[in-house]
Formats: C-alpha cells, structure tokens, sequence
C-alpha cells in the first residue's frame, strides 16, 4: 500500500525528521486560506501516487495566497497519468541550496534493509542507479542492531556532507530508520531531502510503501488507502478476504493456494495460454466465496475461458462446486468454464458440476489444455 506524500511526511516527522510547515487542501479556498496562514509564498502540491507530478504540471511555486489559489483551482481536478487529483498540499516554500536522496528498502539478496544515500538528490533514483550507480552510497542495516550512528555517518562522508550537517543528517537517518520498521514498510525514502540556505536539512517530499500483510497493525494507516489506485475488482476481492491481481492474458484463473495458483498460471503459459489474473480464494473458501471470485473473474471483458484449479484439503470441492453454481445463476455467461477439482469430496463436486453439463478435468495438465482450446 502506498502513502501520499502528506502523509509519509507527517509519518516521518513523528519521528523526528524536520518537515516544511503544511497543510491539505481539498478546494482552492482551503488553499488560500493555508497560503495566508503558512505566509503567502507556498509550494502547490498534487496528491497522487505517481511519479513526474512536476512534468505533468502538478507542483508550482506560489508567491502570494492568490497565485496559490490559481494553482489549486488548475492542479484540482486534473489527471496525472489517468489518476484525478483530488487534493493538493500547500507546503511552505524552502530556500534549497542543493538537495541529497535518502531512502530505505529491502535487499532481499543480502536478506536486510539497505539504507541509500546519494548527492544526486532530487532527480529519478533510479536513472542515477542506472547510469551512475557509484554515486549511490548504501549501507546494510542489521534487523536487530538497527541502524548505527557510526553507519549515518559513512553515508554522510561518503555523500560529502558539510561536516556541520552531520548530527542533522544522523537524526533524520534514524527517524527514517524508525519509521520504516515501526510502520512495517517496504520503502521509505525522502527525495529530495534538502539543505536550505539556513543550513538546515528539511524532508520536502516523502514517499512510503507498507506491507499489506502488516497493516492490520495500523488501522490508522490503512484507512488512508488511496482507492483510485487500484481497480474496482481488486477492491472487492480485498473486502471479501480474495487475493486477486488483473493480468494481461484471456483466461481467468481460480485457484486455492498462492502456490497453487502460480503453478496454474504457469502452466496455462506452458500450453500456449495467457493468464487473465492472479485469484486465490484461500484455504478455508466457502460457497459465497467462489461466488464473488467467480463474479470478479467474469466482470473482465477479456476473459474468454475460465479454469478452476481446487485441491480439496481445508476446503471441501463439493463446496466450490455449489459456489460455482450458485454464481452462474446470478452472473449469465456464455465463458467456456473447465473445472478441476481434486481432494475433499471431489468425487461429490464433479457429480454436482456433471449435473449442471460443466466441462471438468482429472489432471491441471488436461484442465489447462482445454482451458487454452476453449479461449
């Protein structure tokens, strides 16, 4: 789950990293109305969860609550990269004299969280990783220890940081570091984070990924989901405890078990196929259950056939099988459907499928040839 900038920010000021003063804005009334509170010259900033927001004309400096409330008015309701702008945020405006990349992620190679810091500050990180990786400073954090002062300050060395910015540099490092654990994150990076013509370090913008398997540990987080990020089909999936993620192919998938269901995608692929999602209904799925993937899975236009692949353990087949039935009698279809069922009352499932003239499959390799041959 991604966090807006607002939000990342405030995250990270919780934890001692020095943010500009701010606030959200929803109309450009508000915006003028923070503009005079923050002092007339003020940066407008859209909320969306995308990069190259300045590009598309979606952050501008403003030099009086009036400029800031022509801004708002334009960046409102515009779209950046498909996504509407349903907010802005109205930040004091900073001094900058040069701007350094801070940011923390997993390195699933080396098994840690690897912090970064660059010089290079301010641009794409990824651009600066691809053409001019040495500028990039990186240092493994073990989970236990967290990160050491003797570690913020190698990265400042190696960064050139002023000296005099060293202890500043270690306190944000740290309350970085904080926020990235304490919110279960998989990244959090501050970019640019500034030094102003004060000689002071200020975060201006912030951008956090979390966990999703993590955050019924932040309610508070959680109900910032930004839903304009995620297709209507992912969302209901997410509401009925489905895992479903749209792909690109024609044949819909559904499956119980993650590991199960990556097999079948792959071996749909083997036959010549394309999988139309990623859908696992989990191990203990009931009838209702398969009846909402079943309606997600039919709600894509794309799909042309559809293949069950249920190992019956926790779940009971006959079960899936009612579920399959009782979602056709909502959603009319004429989608060539292939079901395998194997397990727990597989035997009792067919049966049932067999009655209603449904066309099923003794092995995933059979299944998902005739999956390919039906789309």
């Amino acid at each position: 789950m991604k966090l807006h900038e607002y939000i990342s920010k405030r995250v990270f000021a919780k934890y001692g990293v020095t943010i500009p003063k701010g606030e959200v804005a929803t109309t450009p009334s508000e915006a003028k109305k923070i503009a005079e509170k923050l002092g007339g010259r003020v940066v407008v900033k859209s909320q969306v969860l995308v990069g190259g927001r300045g590009k598309a004309g979606g952050i501008h400096l403003a030099e009086s609550p009036a400029e800031a409330t022509e801004h708002a008015f334009n960046i409102l309701g515009m779209e950046i990269k498909g996504l509407p702008v349903r907010k802005v945020l109205i930040d004091e405006a900073a001094d900058i004299k040069s701007e350094i990349y801070l940011g923390i992620t997993n390195d699933r190679a080396a098994r840690k969280p690897v912090m970064m810091a660059s010089a290079a500050g301010g641009i794409d990180i990824e651009e600066v990783a691809h053409k001019t990786p040495e500028k990039i400073i990186k240092v493994h954090i073990d989970p236990l220890m967290g990160l050491q002062n003797y570690q913020a300050r190698d990265l400042a060395a190696k960064i050139d940081l002023p000296r005099e910015l060293w202890r500043g540099f270690g306190k944000t490092a740290c309350g970085l570091w904080k926020a990235y654990v304490e919110s279960d994150a998989t990244l959090a990076e501050i970019n640019p984070l500034v030094i102003t013509a004060e000689n002071r370090l200020l975060a201006v913008d912030g951008k956090m990924v979390l966990d999703d398997n993590a955050l019924f540990r932040h309610p508070d987080l959680a109900e910032m989901r930004d839903l304009d990020l995620e297709a209507e089909a992912e969302i209901e999936a997410r509401e009925h405890g489905l895992s479903y993620i749209k792909l690109d192919g024609n044949i819909g998938c559904m499956v119980n078990g993650a590991g199960l269901a990556m097999t079948t995608m792959d071996i749909i692929k083997l036959f010549g196929g394309s999988p139309a999602n990623f859908l696992d209904i989990g191990g203990g799925a009931n009838a209702e259950k398969v009846a909402v993937a079943l309606r997600i899975i039919l709600s894509d236009p794309s799909v042309k056939a559809v293949l069950f692949n249920i190992f019956g353990g926790i779940t009971r087949c006959d079960l899936v099988a009612q579920g399959i039935l009782d979602a056709l009698e909502e959603v009319e279809t004429d989608v060539p459907m292939v079901v395998r069922l194997v397990g727990t009352n597989a035997k009792e499932g067919r049966q049932l499928l067999a009655n209603a003239d449904m066309e099923t499959a003794e092995t995933l390799a059979d299944a998902a040839q005739k999956a390919v041959a039906a789309a």
